[in-house]
């Protein structure tokens, strides 16, 4: 069994042409031979060295031959399962297949003012019995709030992780900083879960030695990888040139790719693609930007030439209130990565940049990811969707469709219906209290945590928790981390 998630029934969408394509790969692979990168890694140099790479020990700067990066691409699977603790959420990734996913927030907001602060333990683990209780998202992201109000900083991912774990059957991501993933790798493993992996470089052409060092530690356990999501900003970390991003920016996830592939031959592998322009008025990075959907674009068109699995993030925004910029530039980036071809989608709950979060967002986002998932699956033409007897039976006017058994089996299957907008007549509107798609998110939210309960852990692996947890905190007290 698996999570349904959405099947793609239209043809991506192509914003280039295939000698363009052609020309991004050629310029990739020449940047991978002539200009390299950076690995701050003695053990993956040798590596490389040892398998066909050039190598600088003292630059640290790596060569990759471009025979290597195919033999390596080679290597990828095109299709595989990731496990989630409840084998109903597992995630199955093919080249059709599209999944929704959580963002992240480094705070949450206040409703009132929408100015964020911390969140408390309780509205954490809250966001994450709501997430699991909604259709979208699939696939839970690494945060996707940066802690609570009092706990240590160092403790932050590793207890929100384990949080996830207890409050979610769905799958679960995990970053790497200060190497969490050993704790987090684990707390998976305990669930029967497994966790997707990223080893995040940095921009430009850089991966840190904490990165290779979690490859390694991911290749041992077999986790699924997710490379690519650099973060460059256009006209800083990268060139202002979306097309030169898409080259620098693919340059880098496929390095991490051949390294990958050496390490373990044949591991799973999706290629994220995180990429901003930046303002050069302010210095500040833009959310949300059309500039940012061309890049998604592009991107998710030369991965999908090289059949490739695809991961974007989408659920960043400019706005710093849930309002009409808000939905506007999310539903912009999450539609045409959508058509573009993209696999996994990370758009829920986030509001402004990486910094804000609110599960009412999540709740309102989940019938944006449900209206774009009914999109790309396209319509049925068939003998009875055309409904040529229907038709001549009914005939015209004074004809009619509402009564037919047609209308009733077809109307639910082929129509989505919102749990949050509102779609009622301006007079039953006013009689209701004239609610907005904020209020009915707020009440839908309040309901699920009336209602539902997440499937709980048993209490061996409750207690295996709270071990990992412990091994955690001695971890960071011997780096002197933690008080």
């Amino acid at each position: 069994m698996a999570r349904k998630g959405f099947k793609r029934r239209i043809s991506p969408l192509k914003i280039i042409t295939d000698e363009q394509i052609e020309k991004i790969h050629l310029s990739t692979l020449r940047i991978l031979e002539e200009t390299g990168l950076r690995i701050e890694h003695e053990g993956a140099l040798k590596l490389l060295k040892s398998n066909g790479g050039k190598v600088d020990f003292d630059s640290r700067r790596a060569k990759f031959p471009s025979w290597l990066v195919e033999e390596c691409l080679s290597k990828c699977p095109r299709t595989f399962r990731i496990k989630a603790r409840n084998p109903e959420n597992d995630v199955v990734l093919d080249e059709n297949s599209v999944y929704f996913g959580m963002s992240c927030g480094r705070h949450i907001v206040d409703l009132d003012t929408m100015e964020p602060r911390p969140a408390t333990e309780q509205e954490y683990r809250d966001l994450i019995i709501a997430m699991d209780a909604l259709d979208n998202p699939q696939i839970v992201g690494p945060y996707p709030l940066f802690g609570w109000e009092g706990l240590p900083t160092i403790m932050c991912i590793p207890e929100g992780f384990a949080t996830r774990v207890r409050n979610t059957s769905k799958i679960l991501t995990t970053a790497h900083s200060n190497n969490c993933d050993i704790f987090n790798v684990e707390m998976a493993k305990v669930a029967g879960a497994e966790t997707i992996v990223g080893p995040n470089p940095s921009p430009p052409l850089t991966y840190g030695e904490e990165a290779i060092e979690t490859l390694y530690r991911a290749a041992a356990n077999d986790c699924p990888l997710r490379f690519g999501y650099t973060g460059e900003v256009m006209g800083a970390t990268s060139p202002a040139t979306i097309a030169g991003t898409v080259v620098t920016g693919s340059a880098t996830a496929m390095a991490g790719i051949v390294l990958a592939q050496l390490i373990k031959p044949g591991i799973r592998i999706s290629v994220g693609g995180w990429a901003f322009p930046q303002n050069m008025r302010s210095g500040l990075i833009i959310f949300g930007s059309i500039e940012q959907s061309l890049f998604h674009a592009a991107h998710s068109q030369y991965w999908r030439s090289l059949h490739m699995p695809v991961n974007h993030t989408t659920g960043f925004t400019s706005s710093k209130s849930i309002d009409y910029q808000c939905a506007c530039e999310k539903a912009t980036q999450t539609l045409i990565s959508a058509l573009a071809g993209a696999n996994i989608i990370q758009v829920s709950g986030a509001i402004f940049g990486e910094l804000t979060l609110h599960p009412v967002q999540m709740i309102l986002d989940d019938d944006l990811c449900n209206a774009i998932g009914r999109f790309v699956e396209g319509i049925e033409v068939t003998d009875e969707t055309l409904a040529l007897d229907l038709i001549n039976e009914v005939g015209p006017i004074p004809g009619m469709y509402l009564d037919k058994e047609h209308t009733r089996k077809w109307w639910k299957k082929e129509q989505y219906m919102p749990k949050t907008a509102d779609r009622l007549g301006i007079p039953e509107w006013i009689a209701k209290g004239k609610k907005s798609a904020i209020d009915y998110a707020q009440e839908r939210m309040e309901e699920i945590l009336a209602t539902h309960t997440p499937a709980p852990l048993t209490p061996s692996q409750e207690e295996d928790m709270d071990r990992i947890l412990g091994e955690a905190r001695e971890y960071y007290r011997k780096k002197g981390m933690l008080k």
